[in-house]
C-alpha cells in the first residue's frame, strides 16, 4: 500500500507545483512560516521545513524582513528531458515561465555511429536531426539534439520543419503515430565546453559544462527519441523520485 508523504514534503511539492507551472512567479511571496500553520494546520516546525526545503532547492529566497521567502528566477533549475515531458502533460507547455526555444535546424542526415546504436538502427541510415537552443529571457542556456529513426520522417514530417512544436517531440510522435512515450533513461557527466558548445552557449571554449543524454521508449521498449544537451555552469538538475 502507497503511504503518503509526510506533511512537509506534501506542502513543498504543492509549491514547487506553483512555481513549476508558473502560477507563482518571480518576486512573487510565498506565505511566512506563521501563515503556514494557519493555512495548512500543522506545526511551526513543520512550516519552518517547507521554506528551508524550498531554500535549499533554490526555488526562494529569505527576505530583508524575515518573513516568508521569495519566488526566486529559475534560472538556475534547468530543466531535464523528463522534465518537459511531465511539463506538457501536467501544464500544457513544455518551458518554464521566462524560458524559450528555437530550433536551429531540423534535417534527415546519415547516422553515426553512436547515435545509429543508440536508436537501435544501422549506421550510416538515414535518421532526423533536430536541434534547439534554450534560451532564459534572451540568454543562451543549453542546447541540445534530438535523433530519431528517418521512418519517421514521412509520418511525422513535423519533425522536419524548423518550428518549434507546442506539444513537444514525444506528443507530436504519439499525435501521429500513437506511439508513447512510457521509458526514459537520463545520464549527466562534467566535460569542457567545445568551439561549438562556446558558438551555441555564449560560453569560453574550455569552460565546465553540463553534458547529458537521454532515451525515451515506447511500451514495447523501441527507442522515440534519443537526445544529446549540454548545459551551462550552476544549473541545477532536479529530479524527485520514490525509492520504493
Amino acid at each position: 500500500m502507497e503511504r503518503p508523504l509526510p506533511p512537509y514534503l506534501q506542502i513543498t511539492q504543492h509549491y514547487r507545483d506553483l512555481i513549476q507551472s508558473g502560477e507563482l512567479r518571480d518576486g512573487d511571496r510565498l506565505p511566512s512560516a506563521r501563515q503556514l500553520v494557519e493555512q495548512w494546520g500543522v506545526a511551526h516546525a513543520t512550516a519552518a521545513k517547507v521554506l528551508a526545503t524550498l531554500r535549499a532547492e533554490g526555488l526562494v529566497k529569505t527576505t530583508s524582513g524575515g518573513a516568508g521567502g521569495t519566488v526566486v528566477s529559475v534560472q538556475d533549475v534547468g530543466q531535464s528531458p523528463r522534465d518537459r515531458v511531465l511539463a506538457v502533460r501536467r501544464w500544457g507547455r513544455i518551458y518554464p515561465p521566462g524560458e524559450h526555444a528555437r530550433i536551429v535546424s531540423a534535417e534527415l542526415v546519415d547516422a553515426p555511429e553512436h547515435v545509429a546504436a543508440a536508436l537501435g538502427v544501422e549506421p550510416g541510415s538515414a535518421v532526423i536531426r533536430r536541434r534547439r537552443v534554450t534560451f532564459r529571457e534572451e540568454a543562451p542556456v543549453s542546447a541540445s539534439t534530438s535523433w530519431y529513426a528517418g521512418e519517421l520522417a514521412e509520418v511525422a514530417p513535423g519533425l522536419l520543419i524548423i518550428e518549434r512544436l507546442k506539444q513537444g517531440t514525444p506528443g507530436y510522435i504519439e499525435q501521429q503515430t500513437g506511439r508513447v512515450a512510457r521509458l526514459g533513461r537520463d545520464q549527466f557527466t562534467a566535460a569542457l565546453a567545445d568551439a561549438a558548445v562556446s558558438a551555441d552557449l555564449g560560453v569560453p571554449e574550455g569552460s565546465p559544462v553540463l553534458v547529458g543524454r537521454n532515451w525515451f521508449r515506447d511500451a514495447d521498449g523501441e527507442v522515440l527519441e534519443y537526445g544529446e544537451y549540454v548545459s551551462t555552469p550552476e544549473r541545477w538538475q532536479t529530479y524527485e523520485y520514490e525509492l520504493e
